[in-house]
């Protein structure tokens, strides 16, 4: 039986076999829990929130999409916990005031004419593992839904680079490394 199986049969039923129901409706809903999964640590007493995406405004879901794009172009073959930290440092660019306030002018952004994701500036992006970008979309889901909620695995992280690259950064502090991705803060900022 399905979770809307058992949703429909609930309001059909009385005693002990609502009893029953309500029960096995619970025990569903935490496996569907566990499945999904923590993408990151909850803090504690605190539940994540599992949103559908039915739910959510035609802005809100457009957010949500240039989130799970910019987790998908700058991270998809990370672990899991460098894509849950690329979503935190775009989600901690639109919340610290210092950039856009909204997700997709956070990604899309350009400071003389440089993207501030690398991406966003290669002519012609398209998706070539749809697992991975449909794991991108969960991702950004759950941070966006949840971002109050789980602690935060690049630590206030602004800014991240791949460890490939070298950049001319001055006044920065490494928060931490995940994969190969190090992210940062300023200095003034600590």
């Amino acid at each position: 039986m399905g979770i809307r199986e058992c949703v429909r049969t609930l309001s059909f039923q009385t005693g002990e076999d609502m009893l029953k129901s309500k029960i096995l409706l619970s025990v569903m809903l935490g496996i569907l829990f566990v499945t999904l999964g923590y993408v990151a640590s909850v803090k504690k007493f605190e539940k994540p929130l599992i949103v559908s995406e039915k739910l959510l405004t035609k802005e809100t879901k457009k957010n949500v999409q240039c989130l799970a794009e910019n987790i998908y172009f700058e991270s998809a073959y990370e672990p899991e916990r460098g894509r849950v930290a690329v979503a935190f440092v775009t989600l901690n660019r639109v919340k610290s005031g210092l950039y856009p306030d909204n997700i997709c002018d956070v990604v899309k952004q350009r400071i003389a004419n440089v993207c501030q994701f690398s991406w966003y500036c290669e002519k012609h992006k398209s998706v070539k593992n749809w697992d991975a970008y449909l794991e991108a979309q969960r991702i950004a889901l759950f941070v966006y839904a949840n971002y109050e909620r789980l602690d935060d695995p690049s630590r206030g992280a602004l800014f991240y680079h791949a460890d490939y690259v070298r950049p001319n950064w001055k006044n920065m502090q490494r928060t931490a490394v995940i994969g190969r991705h190090i992210f940062y803060v300023k200095k003034e900022t600590l």
